[in-house]
């Protein structure tokens, strides 16, 4: 199975001590492409140096929710430069997170916004990231009001993205009336090793639903391993076990070779559509 790695932090320290191994080990298990999402303006010009030095990445620049209120001016103007850089694919990661709320949840919408305007600006996608507490939904349905008010999902999004997806929801979570209502606006969904927990379920109905071309996964590393990659550092190498859950999921057995292989191919494609502006480099 060809793999991508839709999101993954490579940039983070606890790749400091041995990345080129890490990415190393990534391409031999297969993985052909992937992309660093930024959260700040350090990370954001983290994740560029690595496409320097790693063609087959893609970088992201933008603000999480965790650093909407720790950001400064200047630095949301470095972000803004950067998001018009040709290397650049994508806007975030941000979005909300109304569980740990390590920024003030009213700091977080105005953050939101502005990098919602920046993706509409650049015509590239926001990458969003959605967190309630357990057995909440605040912050997705906030998500879809967010999204509804800047324009995803109406003329401005079209004018923008065309058919492509205007956003995609990274290492899903949430319902799946949540689910459907982002495919609604076009949105892509991307799964990632947090569907392996208690509390997850409905992801896997989730990821039977989604419509190949709008269907990605992810490792989200260093965080979010899933069963049977190491707990302490998740790595991109570790794709192809959520990869292989998701396929199971939409009904490929894993003994059909040529389903598994289509099913891969798919998923390039899908990130190939969502986030086409480096292809063919």
């Amino acid at each position: 199975m060809r793999l991508i790695d839709s999101h993954c932090h490579l940039q983070a320290d606890r790749f400091d001590p041995d990345r080129d191994e890490v990415l190393a080990a990534a391409r031999d298990a297969g993985l052909g492409r992937g992309r660093g999402p930024g959260g700040n303006a350090w990370s954001s010009d983290a994740a560029l140096d690595l496409v320097d030095r790693h063609p087959w990445l893609d970088a992201g620049v933008g603000v999480h929710p965790h650093d909407a209120a720790k950001v400064s001016d200047a630095e949301w103007v470095r972000i803004v430069a950067l998001g018009a850089d040709p290397r650049v694919v994508a806007i975030g990661e941000t979005g909300l997170d109304y569980d740990r709320v390590f920024s003030p949840i009213p700091d977080q919408h105005v953050n939101l916004r502005r990098n919602l305007v920046l993706a509409l600006e650049t015509g590239k996608p926001a990458i969003l990231h959605v967190r309630s507490p357990a057995g909440r939904r605040d912050a997705q349905d906030a998500l879809l009001d967010e999204l509804r008010s800047a324009g995803f999902g109406g003329p401005a999004s079209v004018a923008a993205f065309g058919e492509r997806p205007p956003a995609l929801l990274h290492s899903f979570s949430g319902p799946v009336d949540f689910a459907m209502a982002a495919l609604d606006l076009g949105l892509a969904i991307s799964i990632s090793g947090l569907a392996f927990r208690r509390g997850e379920e409905p992801t896997a109905e989730v990821a039977a639903l989604v419509p190949s071309n709008r269907l990605l996964v992810e490792t989200d590393s260093p965080f979010l391993a899933p069963p049977g990659a190491p707990r302490g550092r998740n790595a991109p190498e570790w794709v192809r076990i959520t990869a292989a859950w998701v396929a199971e999921r939409r009904g490929i057995a894993p003994d059909d070779t040529a389903a598994t292989a289509a099913f891969g191919e798919a998923l390039v494609v899908a990130y190939d559509r969502t986030f086409p502006h480096r292809v063919g480099r």
